[in-house]
């Protein structure tokens, strides 16, 4: 008998779009603030420059980045197992109160301390809430029985955000002419709106299945129970087991690597020099950038665009695809081919992520903690990421901007060839369908609290 598949990225909802229930309109309604005013740095554009004011050397500040993505992997998993344990909805409390504090830091110390504490407690905000808003809002949904909406909620709380600093970020150097602390100032009043938003998330939502599980002799409510006791590494221990019990979550993640790598690596370390070696001056990066956010945050909103046709799994390695074949294309065109490239670069990111998200969340068995889970996926992306950061600064050290595309672009379809492999070795272990793993119809025992 073969297996049930993942629903496509669009289409799938049997539900129509004003079936939604009170509860999760305001659910999603309450997650675009949070995600649009939590990740609404307005310091981005300018930190560099304004620690170079503050007096600090290169090294330093490059120095305060190493710390940031270190401290950011190693307070992913303490986070993961807090937000399991606390509950989803108060883990996001807590980062938007760390998040708060880390960019009012600054503006009461603006020196290489300060900036130190600024960059450990962001890492420490956003490290709180990586994986607790997507378990929140996957649960928060399926509570109500509209999981089918998860996928576009996700994708459009991602374009308000980018389309956020689209509109934000032009404004930040007139502000800081009048206030120079200014965009330390607004970004801790973001932050401090995402807390609101998070004090009026609704408190619980379980679901009927789950309230069924939590009576008396139930085995849902006796799981909680001892999860609870075993404390933090019972979560650790039940993060492990749902790895070891799902391989397909496993592939799922291997296959989110290569996405998130890319995407990363291009966007932030490699988008200044690549413009730089094709003679786009730094005047233009800022409407260069805009464009490409433009791009991302309109992937991001419409995934449903890309149809029905290929199965989500299919279509993440296909939109991984035309991010290496984009890198290797940059290599040979003018400023205006490289221009249009990186905005198409940024439109796959921006169709792959919600996507991508969703299979993780899919791919979590039955009783796993989630959030727990989330965080293991960020860490092993953030790692390889950190890796990749390493390679690039040799390249670039070295002047060899071109064969570093080429190189990324190959590994990333090599990764991608044997990833199909295993699908298909899969596909023949199971039979037709069996590529996929089926959906847990069961929701996540903790629900949302």
């Amino acid at each position: 008998m073969s297996r049930p598949r993942l629903p496509r990225p669009a289409g799938a909802s049997t539900l129509a779009a004003g079936s939604l229930t009170g509860t999760a309109r305001r659910v999603i309604r309450l997650n675009h603030g949070f995600q649009l005013l939590f990740n609404l740095l307005w310091w981005m554009p300018v930190f560099y420059a304004y620690q170079k004011d503050a007096g600090l050397s290169d090294g330093q500040i490059f120095g305060i980045q190493s710390i940031y993505y270190v401290a950011f992997c190693l307070f992913e998993v303490p986070t993961g197992l807090i937000a399991d344990r606390i509950g989803t909805r108060n883990c996001l409390w807590a980062g938007a109160v760390v998040m708060t504090a880390a960019n009012l830091t600054p503006v009461f110390s603006a020196s290489y301390t300060g900036f130190l504490v600024h960059f450990l407690a962001i890492a420490a905000g956003r490290s709180l809430t990586s994986g607790a808003a997507s378990a929140y809002l996957y649960d928060g949904l399926r509570a109500e029985g509209c999981e089918e909406h998860y996928l576009k909620a996700e994708g459009t709380a991602r374009a308000l955000g980018l389309a956020a600093k689209v509109v934000c970020w032009p404004l930040v150097g007139p502000l800081m002419s009048l206030a120079h602390p200014a965009p330390y100032l607004l970004s801790a009043v973001s932050a401090a709106g995402s807390l609101a938003c998070v004090l009026a998330l609704p408190r619980a939502a379980t679901s009927a299945a789950a309230r069924r599980t939590d009576g008396p002799g139930r085995s849902g409510g006796g799981g909680t129970a001892k999860r609870g006791r075993g404390g933090s590494l019972g979560e650790a221990k039940a993060a492990l087991r749902g790895l070891a019990a799902s391989p397909w979550l496993v592939l799922v993640m291997v296959q989110g690597v290569a996405v998130f790598t890319l995407s990363r690596i291009c966007q932030v370390n490699l988008f200044q020099p690549i413009l730089l070696d094709h003679g786009i001056g730094e005047a233009s990066h800022g409407t260069v950038l805009a464009a490409m956010t433009v791009a991302e945050a309109v992937g991001s909103a419409r995934p449903q665009w890309l149809g029905r046709r290929l199965s989500p799994v299919a279509w993440v390695s296909v939109l991984s695809l035309v991010l290496a074949g984009t890198l290797a294309g940059i290599t040979l065109g003018g400023p205006w081919t490289v221009v249009t490239l990186l905005c198409l670069f940024a439109a796959a990111a921006g169709f792959a992520y919600p996507i991508q998200r969703k299979l993780v969340n899919d791919a979590v068995p039955a009783g796993a903690p989630r959030a727990t889970l989330l965080s293991v996926e960020s860490i092993v992306d953030r790692g390889v990421c950190a890796l990749a950061a390493v390679a690039v600064g040799a390249y670039l050290s070295a002047g060899r901007l071109d064969a570093l595309l080429w190189h990324s672009a190959l590994a990333s379809a090599v990764l991608l060839g044997v990833f199909q492999l295993v699908l298909r070795a899969r596909a023949m272990r199971y039979g037709p369908g069996g590529a996929e793993e089926p959906r847990t119809p069961e929701p996540h025992p903790k629900a949302v609290v």
